[in-house]
């Protein structure tokens, strides 16, 4: 079985964007590959969580992932800072990154616009450990989107240079793999951009939401005046709302509120509330085990436990590897 590593940053709640985006498709992959899904609380150290919440964001998806139907029989769930030979080959990898290649990372460019204040070094090297994360598996596949493809390709740069440095054929190189060519985007309800959090709470639809916040946060959805002529191009705030209704409503409810719009005989105010109750309905079962699992405490700490022991003993493997390759040795 080829090797598939994936994780989410604990910053909070998963959202539809999220769960359709990826989590969907790594319960598909746990039955054909041999997937390690992590929760990455050392990524999320970059914007200094406190420690109540740096602890319960990572219980959430831990959780969330569980509920959406990861089996931790069959894939290997388990929390970053649970393995800590990762940060040993971040160490490794780190002194054989240089810091115009760094520096040229689009997502570090991103983040010191976005937050000037707080530039600390592991934004700068936040793609290092990426690559640690992927290669202490020796994973040939990567479920990710287009906005970390780069990273994935510096994974494979530090992958390739170890093993030109030291001359031998050890770390595979990962690729970017998904079950569909056309990657699922799912809109935020601001009207910009993907789902995120960074938005702010209103942009997002979580898969722990009540239905009543739902109905509250899709109402708010940004829409326009409504079209002035027989089947106009959507603007990007109305093309959102319909992207949403065709991942969760039906075919016919989809071909129903298009063809009132084309007509221009849509209310926005109808299809809104119709969107608002398909989410209710894909997101209910998930809702309804998040609930149950988050009150199991045993069962979360026999699955953490499960999932580190395994984790480390890939990890522990390729560490002992990499230290004989590199020259280490105990007198």
């Amino acid at each position: 079985m080829e090797t598939v590593v994936s994780g989410i940053r604990s910053t909070g709640k998963l959202h539809l964007g999220n769960y359709y985006g990826a989590v969907q498709n790594f319960v598909k992959m746990q039955h054909e590959y041999n997937c390690f899904f992590f929760i990455a609380d050392f990524h999320s150290l970059t914007t200094h969580p406190i420690p109540k919440d740096l602890h319960g964001n990572v219980k959430q998806v831990l959780v969330e992932y569980l509920a959406c139907g990861i089996d931790p029989e069959k894939a290997t769930i388990y929390v970053q800072s649970d393995v800590p030979e990762v940060t040993e080959l971040y160490l490794y990898l780190n002194m054989n990154a240089y810091m115009g290649e760094l520096e040229r990372s689009t997502s570090f460019k991103d983040k010191i616009r976005d937050q000037p204040d707080n530039v600390n070094a592991g934004l700068l090297t936040y793609p290092v450990l990426m690559a640690a994360d992927i290669i202490i598996h020796k994973a040939t596949k990567v479920p990710v989107g287009k906005d970390q493809e780069q990273h994935l390709e510096m994974s494979r740069t530090f992958g390739n240079r170890f093993n030109r440095l030291y001359q031998v054929d050890y770390f595979p190189e990962a690729y970017a793999f998904n079950y569909s060519t056309n990657l699922v985007k799912i809109p935020g309800l601001t009207g910009k951009g993907k789902m995120g959090k960074s938005e702010g709470e209103g942009n997002a639809v979580f898969l722990s939401d009540s239905p009543e916040e739902i109905r509250k946060k899709v109402m708010r959805a940004v829409t326009d005046g409504g079209p002035l002529e027989m089947n106009q191009i959507k603007p990007d705030v109305i093309q959102n709302l319909f992207s949403l209704l065709s991942v969760v409503s039906s075919v016919d409810t989809y071909t129903h509120f298009d063809d009132l719009y084309n007509n221009c005989q849509i209310r926005y105010g109808d299809l809104k509330k119709q969107l608002a109750e398909d989410m209710i309905i894909a997101t209910a079962p998930v809702r309804d085990r998040i609930n149950d699992i988050a009150s199991n405490s045993e069962y979360l700490r026999k699955v953490s436990k499960m999932g580190a022991e395994k984790a480390r003993e890939s990890a522990s493997k390729t560490i002992k590897e990499v230290r004989e390759i590199i020259g280490f040795k105990s007198f």
